[in-house]
């Protein structure tokens, strides 16, 4: 039986499975932003996929693992000592998680970003800064796992990117945030925090629960290999997601917002340590990170006054660096965990990855900024980002019908 072909089946699935995951960032940023925000919405996400895709292809893979298609067809197919041309549709797998990174970003920095210089900035992240961290840890670049190992007795365990992808994409939306600055009318000249409330409640629903669907392809097939697939990802991965949103509806009071994202908040949790812990403690780590996602946000809200739109920070970076710590306590034999990770790995990993994502994301939005500025204008901002931008609203017919 040619393994090769069903290997690259297998990944081809989880690919389609994460593409669609891109469905749900649209669906759940559409409807969290106002009415007059939706497209721009919608088009960013698929737009920066195509900017990722571009930037990955030609840069960003070759960072990560050193392997680039610039070979003709008949070695195409053998790239990496693989056969079926296994090595192109693993570009595939991990271009779907490169432009989750974008994707998060954008969920923080909706409704007052300008569209081309925020293109920019993708292709920077998804050339250089995402893939220089993917290579540390699942590249085996510039012997990082090794100190790692011999420093702390185990390599960095993040099986499906709790870290490599949550955090960085949420850390790396700190800088943006932050440097764009609150929309108009969020916070009154006293300080107080002013409700501005979701367009289409169905539409943010529906975006979590492609997200979730999706998400099974994410860890699921993260084992890159038909033969390397496990039934433990998936359990953990579920257990993690009811956890997320149970505790987020008890936290949240009940609130929509909440009880959807915190189903993700668990499941952001869970990538890293989805194969090596038990059932039940992939259940705590979902409880956990659905309510410290909850109270995570309103702290980001209220206290810091940083504008994060959707609650990227807390969601991805909050529930992702939780993701890889807890790997490191739950993955331990003792708690029933399968073994091979040491706290230590984990936190030193983890961190790692957060510093370079806040860092970078200062950097280069500050670069942006400075260099053709990174926000709407006040009159494009009031007027929102669809018309501004594409010159058309998410209802064309029934606005035209109601001047």
């Amino acid at each position: 039986m040619n393994t090769a072909g069903l290997d690259v089946f297998f990944l081809t699935m989880g690919a389609a499975m994460v593409l669609a995951m891109h469905a749900g960032f649209a669906f759940l940023e559409a409807g969290t932003v106002r009415k007059k925000n939706q497209v721009n919405a919608l088009v960013r996400v698929i737009t920066d996929f195509g900017f990722s895709t571009i930037a990955y292809f030609f840069v960003g893979f070759s960072v990560a693992y050193g392997i680039n298609f610039f070979v003709p067809v008949s070695e195409l197919n053998i790239l990496g000592g693989k056969t079926n041309g296994y090595e192109m549709v693993h570009f595939f797998f991990l271009l779907t998680f490169a432009a989750a990174i974008p994707a998060i970003i954008s969920g923080g920095i909706t409704e007052r970003v300008r569209f081309w210089p925020n293109a920019l900035a993708t292709l920077i992240i998804v050339s250089l800064i995402y893939p220089f961290y993917e290579g540390l840890v699942w590249g085996g670049n510039m012997g990082y796992q090794g100190w790692l190992e011999a420093t702390f007795g185990a390599p960095f365990h993040d099986f499906a990117g709790s870290v490599v992808v949550h955090s960085m994409g949420g850390f790396l939306a700190v800088g943006a945030v932050v440097l764009l600055g609150a929309r108009k009318g969020r916070y009154t000249k006293d300080g107080r925090v002013v409700a501005i409330l979701p367009s289409n409640i169905p539409f943010l629903a529906l975006g979590s629960w492609i997200l979730c669907v999706g998400w099974f392809g994410f860890n699921v097939m993260s084992a890159g290999n038909v033969e390397g697939a496990s039934g433990l990802v998936a359990i953990n991965s579920l257990l993690a997601m009811v956890g997320g949103l149970l505790a987020a509806l008890v936290a949240g009071k009940n609130d929509p917002g909440f009880v959807h994202n915190g189903a993700l908040a668990g499941l952001v949790a869970i990538c890293a340590g989805s194969d090596i812990v038990h059932p039940v403690s992939a259940l705590v780590i979902g409880l956990v990170a659905g309510a410290c996602f909850v109270y995570g946000f309103q702290f980001v809200q209220t206290r810091l006054k940083i504008d994060d739109v959707l609650g990227v920070i807390p969601l991805h970076g909050g529930a992702g660096l939780w993701g890889g710590i807890a790997a490191g306590i739950f993955g331990q034999s003792s708690l029933g965990g399968a073994g091979g990770v040491t706290l230590m790995a984990q936190l030193v990993g983890t961190l790692t990855g957060v510093s370079i994502a806040l860092v970078a994301g200062f950097v280069i939005y500050g670069l942006v900024r400075t260099m053709l500025g990174i926000r709407l204008s006040e009159e494009d901002e009031y007027h929102g980002a669809d018309l501004s931008v594409h010159n058309i609203s998410a209802n064309p017919e029934q606005d035209m019908a109601s001047h």
